[in-house]
This record gives structure tokens, C-alpha cells and sequence, in this order.
């Protein structure tokens, strides 16, 4: 009778840790596992339906920009980023930017002179200025 009831009190056990006895190592496994961090957009995934993003960044995939500027991160001259930062978006600021672009410079970002581009047209480089004053941080 004691091996009976001995038994019967064995299934008892194994009954209920199959049928609940394990949550808590479900719960802790759960807790420990942190959540995946949520990936920071880019300038670009921020801005890409942007009709001002969309024709500006046209532009400057038609030019050489891209050989001496990144969007977040300074190569010759400044970051796209970096340049919004310093100046705020307003047609006074744009005008002066595009006559930058076209005529060329030196001095602001440092000793390394921006070549002109003469051929450039003037809506063509406000448009260019316009996308980058665009990427703000």
C-alpha cells in the first residue's frame, strides 16, 4: 500500500511540473533576455520621401560632391550633417551656400580650398543646398 501511494504521489509530482511546475524558468528565461535595441535611423531613411532630399540628392549623385562630403561624416570637407548644424535653413543662407559651392572657397572648414564649379547652375546648387541644410540631426 505504501509503494501504492508512494507511486501515486510520484505521478502527482511529474503531473505538476508538466502541467505548470516550469513557468517560472519560462518567466526567468524571458526576463533575462534583454530586448534587441531599436535601430537608429539614418539621415538618410529620415529624409528619403522629402521632395527637397529626393531632388537635392539627385543632384549631387550627377555631381562630385560626394567625392570630398558625406552625409554624417567628415572625408575632405565638412559632413552634410555638420553643415546643417551651422547653418539654418533660410533663403539668405542658401543663396550664400549655392555662391559658395559655385565660385569655390577656403577658410570656414578649414585650410583645404573647395574647388569651383562654374558649371554648376544656380538653382542647381540651391537645390544641392537646400537637401543639405535638410539633414538635421
Amino acid at each position: 500500500m505504501n509503494r501504492l501511494l508512494g507511486m501515486g504521489m510520484m505521478a502527482l509530482v511529474g503531473m505538476t511540473f508538466a502541467c505548470g511546475g516550469g513557468e517560472k524558468t519560462a518567466e526567468t528565461t524571458a526576463e533575462a533576455t534583454p530586448a534587441a535595441p531599436a535601430k537608429e535611423m539614418t539621415l538618410e531613411e529620415k529624409y528619403q520621401d522629402d521632395p527637397i532630399y529626393i531632388k537635392g540628392i539627385e543632384k549631387i549623385k550627377a555631381s562630385d560632391c560626394l567625392s570630398c562630403h558625406m552625409v554624417e561624416r567628415k572625408i575632405v570637407g565638412p559632413s552634410y550633417a555638420e553643415v546643417a548644424a551651422k547653418y539654418e535653413s533660410t533663403e539668405e543662407n542658401v543663396n550664400m551656400l549655392a555662391q559658395k559651392v559655385i565660385n569655390g572657397g577656403v577658410g570656414v572648414w578649414g585650410e583645404i580650398p573647395m574647388p569651383p564649379h562654374l558649371s554648376l547652375s544656380e538653382e542647381d546648387a540651391k537645390d544641392m543646398i537646400r537637401y543639405v541644410l535638410l539633414l538635421k540631426k
